[in-house]
């Protein structure tokens, strides 16, 4: 069976998409078969954080008005070969809803194991109806208080729907910025939002080289053990918080 996660923020600016990629690079590598549907209309940049950027010829505009299917807007992503994009359209005014991604990721669930939507950021109704019908919502956030206060009225008004699959990812944590007296600790982040934490990925220059190169991460580096791990408790697998305590 296979399993639609959404990816979504209340802020821009919070590592959503390279959280989509790295995700992806990371279930490909384990051998699962997953596909990435990019929801972030006119701010496309999957292409370029997955490397093919060359080689997306159709994207989901092109299926919503009705040009190709959905087949022939999937890309092959060239370095993972169990990873495949559909692109967002370039055109910031596209529309599309809630129904319409829903029975575009049943359609692909035939043929992947795991489809993670990236959505747009923020609180807009379209977001929450096409993430509430997804099999896991992954909430990012960052240390910043801002972020964390979005995150926490995302997830209220996913509870007030009736969704309780969620989890909390922080993105982005230098262990510097706690002594700032901006916010105390990783706990004070979980206690806030709401919601269980599944990962926490540390500030690390590699993710930045990585998506805008368009190439996997090394798998020394601090980011690649945090996506690593997170993608193997999202499959039901029990890996420590590790990093939650090293970056305390």
């Amino acid at each position: 069976m296979s399993k639609i996660i959404a990816i979504t923020s209340g802020k821009g600016g919070t590592g959503k998409s390279s959280i989509c990629a790295e995700l992806g690079f990371a279930l490909a590598k384990q051998g699962h078969r997953t596909l990435i549907i990019e929801l972030d209309f006119g701010l496309r940049c999957l292409d370029i954080m997955l490397g093919v950027k060359d080689d997306v010829k159709y994207d989901l505009g092109t299926v919503l008005k009705g040009e190709c299917d959905i087949y022939k807007a999937t890309t092959q992503v060239k370095l993972a070969n169990n990873l495949s994009i559909v692109c967002a359209p370039e055109d910031p005014f596209a529309k599309v809803d809630a129904e319409t991604i829903s029975s575009i990721c049943n359609e692909m669930r035939k043929y992947y194991e795991y489809i993670i939507v990236d959505t747009s950021a923020g609180t807009n109704e379209s977001v929450f109806d096409v993430v509430e019908q997804s099999d896991l919502i992954l909430i990012n956030t960052t240390p910043d208080p801002i972020c964390v206060r979005d995150a926490r009225l995302m997830s209220d008004e996913f509870y007030k729907r009736g969704n309780k699959k969620q989890r909390l990812i922080i993105n982005k944590v230098d262990p510097d910025i706690f002594k700032a007296d901006l916010i105390p600790d990783l706990d004070s982040i979980i206690d806030t939002v709401g919601v269980q934490l599944i990962g926490v990925i540390p500030s690390d220059n590699d993710v930045v080289v990585s998506t805008g190169k368009g190439i996997p991460l090394p798998s020394g580096s601090l980011a690649f053990k945090a996506f690593d791990a997170i993608s193997k408790r999202i499959k039901g697998e029990d890996v420590p918080l590790s990093f939650k305590i090293l970056l305390q």
